[in-house]
């Protein structure tokens, strides 16, 4: 999809981890988003359990954003091995979910992402050395850093978002136990990031994490989960900002 060219406003949030019981308040969310930014950009763990059946209601709370809305996926939407399913549907309610093979233009403004993975940051990173379960978790994180660069080949645009759930630099984990920092995210997907001319990063995950860093190019990177936006800004639980 490309529509023109200009500014596009992104209101970027993730973790909404929806379940079957949730109620309807992300119905008028959605709707006060379409009123302020140009397109909705959601960070995974968009399910609670990755069933079916969240994600119909996901789905029909969407009916009320009048927007684009683009995501990626989180660790949770994989939890009860419906992942496929979980894809069709959102698909099917007009969200486009990015991967190494898709990705999403407005205004000259390209999306690309990626779930990610964990593996930790800087000279912390986790290497391919010892035991295969040990070599397996780092090639998942390398994978997913490969699908990024992919993706980010492809676009041809004047400015670039970058969707991601797991984090890709330690400044917007910080306030999570350093014990766990391995576990929400890797310096591979900022690698990725900082070869090419990404002009903003959004992720999730990290609940407890900080709103804000940088990459070393000094790219800016939100961590826009929803338990991380209340407290930034309880009037409004997501990012916006102006591409």
């Amino acid at each position: 999809m490309s529509e023109g060219s200009g500014k596009v406003r992104v209101a970027a949030l993730g973790d909404l981890h929806v379940h079957e019981n949730s109620t309807d308040a992300l119905q008028g969310l959605f709707e006060k988003i379409s009123q302020t930014a140009d397109v909705v950009a959601l960070c995974g763990d968009l399910t609670h359990l990755g069933l079916p059946v969240e994600a119909e209601k996901l789905a029909n709370d969407l009916r009320s954003c009048r927007v684009p809305v683009v995501a990626v996926l989180g660790n949770h939407d994989y939890q009860s091995g419906h992942v496929d399913g979980v894809r069709k549907i959102l698909r099917a309610a007009k969200v486009t979910i990015l991967d190494e093979s898709e990705t999403f233009t407005l205004k000259d403004v390209g999306f690309a992402g990626v779930k990610g993975f964990g593996g930790g940051f800087d000279k912390h990173m986790l290497t391919p050395f010892g035991e295969d379960a040990i070599k397996h978790y780092v090639t998942e994180a390398v994978n997913e850093s490969l699908k990024l660069e992919v993706a980010l080949k492809g676009l041809d645009t004047e400015k670039v978002v970058v969707l991601l759930h797991y984090a890709p630099i330690p400044a917007t984990v910080a306030g999570e136990p350093p014990e766990i920092f391995p576990f929400l995210g890797s310096s591979r997907l900022a690698e990725a990031i900082d070869h090419y001319d990404v002009n903003v990063v959004f992720h999730g995950h990290a609940h407890r994490g900080t709103y804000e860093g940088k990459t070393i190019k000094g790219i800016p990177v939100y961590n826009c989960c929803m338990q991380v936006m209340l407290k930034v800004s309880p009037e409004q639980p997501y990012a916006l900002i102006e591409v």
